[in-house]
């Protein structure tokens, strides 16, 4: 086995492949390193392959498009202990990036280029990725995963080639890069960043990143797996802002400044309340089937605190809270009765006793058929476990 494979995803790179070779090329010589030059072809057409192979390269033909398919596809098939991997329009540098490669030697598994901490060149990137999308991602990257980087999308990283191909990685767009290191931080991979300079491509075409699209996809990706943030955070905001806001208005009506808070604003509250529990009942699925199917890591707190609420228990609670709704329910019709049916005084009727009532009892029959619902994904788990 060979210690470096320097691998560069290719689409019709005829005008830059041949100076990204000969940069890596200078990489290698210059620092003794055992190592190839690997370029996974995603269907160029331009004679890319070509330049590739006359300079010493070895190419592989990528079978299934996309940015991510490719790489993927050169790592499966890279002959390196550690890959060093960066697009082959000429903006990174390989020969400058014996610096990651140390990082890696020194017991890191994966170094990260950082364009942000680095240099970027003039007209390198555009002004609206580098203050604002990069930045912005990279944020949403720090909180949701803990991800103590400063540039989350670079395209130059150095990793431990069995280390990643461990992670299973799935997406084949430009997602993958976002999936990569999201994996590699939830399965405890030890990260690190090098700052490092960016160029300006060598192409007179646009580049094949849409700004726009693939932000999208990179958000997308990042908040489908993180259920506590896309899910369960919002939910418990929701649950707290429609507890808080019932607790006020249930006594009597609410007034800030000459704005009055009043039974309309009441059933706001409870409908965010059961919207809230509805939403967190929906990522503690999302959790334990992203887990089940190994989207995600096993998540061992999270695991014991859902195995301390049993069915059983669930149960009981939603039993007794639909009671207690009921029992308001029917002191309101029995209220309306007494009055043969005719207008009732919504202030009181509504506020006291119906919409927390029925509050209640919505809340007992969302409880009762999300916690029979959790019961079949434990047995799920159990029958997985009987497996393994």
């Amino acid at each position: 086995m060979k210690e470096l494979t320097v691998l560069m995803p290719c689409l019709n790179e005829a005008e830059t492949i041949g100076s990204c070779i000969k940069r890596a090329q200078n990489l290698l010589e210059k620092n003794n390193v055992d190592g190839e030059i690997l370029v996974s072809d995603n269907g160029s057409t331009d004679g890319s392959q070509e330049i590739a192979l006359k300079l010493g390269a070895r190419v592989i033909r990528c079978p299934v498009k996309g940015y991510g398919a490719a790489i993927q596809f050169g790592i499966e098939n890279a002959e390196g202990k550690f890959i060093l991997m960066g697009d082959s329009d000429d903006s990174y540098h390989f020969d400058e990036a014996m610096p990651m490669l140390e990082r890696l030697h020194s017991g890191y598994d994966v170094c990260m280029g950082t364009r942000l901490k680095g240099k970027i060149m003039p007209d390198a990137m555009p002004l609206l990725n580098r203050y604002i999308g990069t930045p912005f991602l990279t944020s949403i990257g720090r909180i949701f995963f803990r991800i103590i980087l400063s540039d989350f999308n670079c395209g130059m990283r150095a990793f431990k080639r069995e280390k990643i191909l461990g992670l299973n990685l799935v997406t084949t767009g430009m997602e993958w890069a976002s999936e990569m290191i999201i994996k590699a931080q939830l399965e405890g991979l030890h990260i690190t960043e090098v700052p490092i300079r960016f160029y300006k491509d060598g192409r007179n075409r646009p580049p094949h990143l849409r700004r726009w699209r693939d932000g999208w996809r990179h958000l997308r990706f990042m908040m489908l797996h993180s259920p506590k943030w896309l899910f369960i955070v919002p939910g418990l905001i929701m649950i707290i802002t429609g507890l808080l806001g019932e607790a006020i208005l249930i006594p009597g009506m609410f007034k800030i400044g000459n704005i009055n808070l009043d039974v309309h604003t009441l059933v706001v509250m409870a409908f965010m309340l059961i919207l809230g529990i509805q939403v967190v009942f929906t990522g503690v699925f999302a959790k334990i089937y992203s887990s089940v199917t190994g989207i995600l890591p096993f998540d061992e707190k999270f695991d014991k605190i859902i195995k301390r609420l049993t069915l059983e228990k669930l149960l009981i609670i939603c039993l007794i809270f639909g009671a207690v709704g009921l029992a308001g329910f029917f002191y309101t019709i029995w209220e309306w009765y007494k009055v043969n049916f005719s207008t009732l005084n919504y202030q009181i009727t509504m506020r006291k006793f119906l919409v927390p009532s029925l509050t209640l009892i919505a809340i007992s029959v969302q409880g009762i058929f999300n916690g029979f619902m959790l019961s079949i994904l434990f047995l799920k788990i159990k029958k997985l476990n009987q497996y393994d």
